[in-house]
């Protein structure tokens, strides 16, 4: 029998550290191709360090996105995100653009054909997953991990914490008894400041926004939470430390909780499987939670590159329904293909650049179809096959 009672740990980490500006130009490139021609192809990665931003990938869209252009579209990314400091400057840093055409070997293998659909853009196996933990149907340590963080950064826009910067780690261990969390036993929050204040003056800063983030008797006690645990953190950004694109793949998902791939989301269009089915597992294990069918759901879906048909098709609800019936009508409902997964959630559109930060899971569903994955639109269907 598994043991429910232990104790988990997930992070979260804030739009200004290293990897997520990284992850946030690459996703503003996406959206900026998408935006232009719906069917546009992007694999592009960014690297940031002191002063200096390096754009790499492969694209296939409009010949009047030139590099200049892109250029801009990163400088907009980092003056969004609030990098005005002597060592990472929006105006200032240099940025180089490298992105080029995207290899006609991958092109083939992925373009519709004749007979042939339009293939995966790459191998690999995705993970989807939910769970009753939190009503987004998220894993409780990353839910508040990434909440945490989320309400400093809009206390920081808003001109509320003055003296905190945007580069900002979260950390938190839930206590759970009978599989169920109950409270967290440490916090860390770890933030870019201002040389003008000392450490205990960033902790009460930050106090009062993990406290109100946490449910109400959750907090830890006063020696388990640590804020800024070296002492000083004024050094942030890209000027303390290089950043990648699709570094924190564990972030983005689900905290270490459910199983993850590998394959990072940001900087790639959604013929891409590394991001379209993941989107799309994590959008039917949703719904078969939300429809009563498990306390807990993980799907994986696996696919070759060029080959549109998935591999296989696994769903594990720890016994809680018939899972053979539900992996057949699950792959019903839904045309997991590319096309399929790009049409049913209507993934063609600029809506990436807000994925980057806190999380592309357990947010709201949003008008002009961003995060459609989260939609709860298969309940009826799922309901009546059960």
């Amino acid at each position: 029998m598994a043991n429910r009672d232990y104790v988990f740990t997930s992070e979260s980490v804030s739009e200004g550290h290293p990897d997520k500006i990284c992850d946030r130009i690459s996703d503003a490139i996406v959206d900026t191709f998408l935006a232009a021609e719906p069917e546009a192809r992007c694999g592009v990665e960014t690297l940031v360090t002191t002063n200096r931003v390096i754009l790499a990938g492969e694209v296939r869209g409009p010949a009047s996105i030139t590099h200049d252009q892109l250029i801009e579209v990163a400088r907009e990314a980092i003056r969004e995100i609030g990098y005005e400091q002597e060592n990472f400057h929006w105006q200032s840093a240099a940025i180089k653009c490298l992105i080029h055409g995207q290899s006609s070997d991958i092109a083939q293998g992925v373009d519709a054909a004749g007979n042939k659909d339009e293939g995966a853009g790459d191998q690999g196996m995705m993970f989807g997953y939910a769970c009753r933990e939190t009503p987004e149907l998220m894993p409780a340590p990353i839910f508040y991990a990434h909440a945490i963080l989320r309400a400093l950064s809009e206390a920081r826009h808003a001109g509320k914490t003055p003296l905190l910067g945007p580069d900002a780690k979260s950390q938190v261990t839930l206590q759970y008894v009978s599989g169920r969390p109950l409270r967290a036993t440490k916090v860390v929050v770890s933030i870019q400041h201002s040389d003008r204040i000392e450490t205990e003056e960033v902790r009460e800063t930050v106090r009062p926004y993990v406290v109100s983030t946490l449910p109400e008797g959750w907090m830890c006690e006063e020696e388990n939470f640590l804020v800024n645990p070296t002492g000083r953190f004024v050094i942030g950004g890209p000027d303390g430390d290089a950043g990648v694109t699709g570094r924190k793949i564990i972030v983005d998902t689900y905290g270490g909780a459910a199983p993850h791939g590998g394959g990072a989301f940001s900087g790639k269009d959604p013929t891409k499987v590394d991001r379209s089915a993941a989107y799309a597992a994590r959008y039917l294990a949703k719904n078969v939670v939300a429809a009563g069918l498990a306390e807990r759901c993980t799907i994986q879906i696996a696919y070759a590159i060029g080959v549109a048909k998935p591999l296989s098709f696994y769903v594990d609800t720890a016994g809680a329904a018939d899972e053979q019936k539900l992996a057949a009508v699950l792959q019903e409902l839904v045309d997991l293909s590319p096309r399929g997964i790009r049409t049913h959630l209507d993934l063609n559109k600029p809506i990436y650049r807000r994925t980057a930060a806190y999380g592309h899971f357990g947010r709201r569903p949003e008008p002009d179809g961003g995060f459609s994955w989260e939609r709860l639109d298969l309940l009826d269907d799922l309901q009546r096959a059960f």
